[in-house]
């Protein structure tokens, strides 16, 4: 299958990979084996996408970004996932790419102008708050228990609350206790979801809500010890919403539309991962091919060793397969259809890609692959969790396993009952 790509993406996904390499990735040597880079370090280097033409392709113009379509964004999206610091300065970056598309998608125009534009611009940043602890959602979301409960102005007058003339008109009340909110205690804004209606299936029962983080009641319990880091290193919180009041005007999308705000939102961002996650195991790989073909040990280079080179050569198949699956999925999207199949077909074979191209460039490349000197060992940690962010490999293939046994053809069926059930037989 051919990429397809259009001119523009193609010139854009160029002038990204030659931006990484002259410029993010001598600053990411500095960094290497020491803390994440600084503000300031992410400051300069979003200037720098801006004056190279590569900052936010995935945001309009209108609010300071390129305004690539999504099919055009993929190769770009590949090309900054070569660094994570590039992802970073280029303002493509998970949580904040995602929490754009959602609030350019459903967001008012009076929200997009509070907090998309300071998100684009880099002033500010966002956290998805969905996951929560022990028996709430995780793998399954119809588990979520927080919940938003309509106060009005009459109620709380009425009430233990503030007086209703300290109040915007009505408000929601949230409560509920989450956690794997990525980026979250840095955060200024959280996207919420919680239940609205508790009579209703959680489908159709839930709904999204802006909470600026310095709203009261907004509690984050401590940033979550775990794999992964890095030079871009980022953190996921443990939040606890108690009597959180947010106005009307802070419901984000429609009422009780939240599993469709969910899936407008992590649909997309799982192939923006997906293409992320492959330019780094390209990386990876394009770093071990040089290690082996500059390390000599038994009688050779080790790029002349037939095992290695065969190994090589599944992992460059394997991804090749990755960009024509998520192209593929990105068409099927394009053409107004949700793809919840190809996006988890997709989904499920580039995390597990990814992480054996990168487990096999860190053997390739022997203690300097475990080192700090070389990036390997930062993208060991990371790639990790893209198996289990964004929908555990188990439950996009309960996906594909559901839709695969819903097309089983009758004639098929007819097939194996009529001389009887062979396993009883046998």
């Amino acid at each position: 299958m051919e990429y397809g790509d259009s001119e523009q993406a193609a010139a854009v996904a160029a002038r990204t990979r030659e931006f990484v390499e002259d410029v993010v990735i001598p600053v990411e040597r500095d960094l290497l084996g020491e803390e994440p880079a600084s503000e300031d370090q992410i400051a300069a280097l979003r200037e720098e996408a801006r004056e190279w033409d590569i900052y936010a392709p995935q945001v309009s113009e209108e609010y300071g970004g390129m305004g690539l379509d999504f099919r055009d964004m993929l190769p770009v999206f590949e090309q900054a996932g070569r660094s994570p610091l590039a992802m970073d300065a280029m303002r493509v970056a998970a949580p904040d790419e995602g929490n754009m598309h959602l609030l350019e998608l459903v967001g008012t125009e009076a929200q997009k102008e509070e907090w998309l534009a300071p998100l684009a611009a880099g002033d500010i940043r966002s956290g998805f708050s969905m996951t929560e602890p022990l028996q709430g959602a995780g793998s399954d979301p119809k588990m979520i228990r927080t919940t938003a409960q309509k106060d009005t102005a009459e109620q709380s007058s009425a009430s233990s609350a503030p007086p209703a003339a300290e109040q915007n008109g009505d408000e929601w009340v949230i409560d509920g206790h989450k956690w794997w909110t990525t980026q979250g205690a840095e955060a200024d804004l959280l996207i919420v979801f919680a239940r609205t209606d508790q009579d209703a299936h959680p489908y159709e029962g839930c709904s999204t809500f802006l909470v600026p983080k310095d709203t009261d009641g907004v509690n984050v319990v401590r940033d979550i010890p775990h794999v992964g880091g890095g030079v871009a290193g980022v953190s996921h919180a443990e939040i606890t919403y108690d009597g959180v009041r947010v106005p009307e005007e802070n419901l984000l999308g429609d009422l009780h539309a939240g599993f469709q705000n969910v899936q407008l939102r992590l649909g997309p961002a799982r192939l923006t991962h997906c293409m992320r996650y492959s330019g780094m195991g390209q990386r990876a790989l394009d770093i071990a091919k040089a290690y082996a073909s500059e390390r000599r040990a038994f009688d050779g280079p080790l790029s002349e060793k037939q095992d290695l080179r065969y190994r090589i050569a599944d992992a460059e198949t394997r991804l090749h397969a990755v960009r024509t699956m998520v192209r593929h999925a990105a068409d099927r999207i394009a053409a107004g259809e949700q793809a919840r199949v190809p996006v988890s077909m997709s989904k499920v074979f580039a995390a597990n890609t990814v992480q054996d191209a990168i487990d096999l460039s860190l053997q390739v490349c022997g203690g300097n692959g475990i080192g700090k000197d070389l990036p390997l060992a930062d993208f060991y940690e990371n790639v990790r969790q893209f198996r289990i962010i964004d929908g555990a490999d188990e439950v996009h293939k309960r996906v594909i396993a559901r839709d695969a046994f819903e097309d089983v053809d009758e004639w098929e069926l007819e097939g194996l009952t009529r001389f009887g059930d062979p396993v009883t037989e046998r």
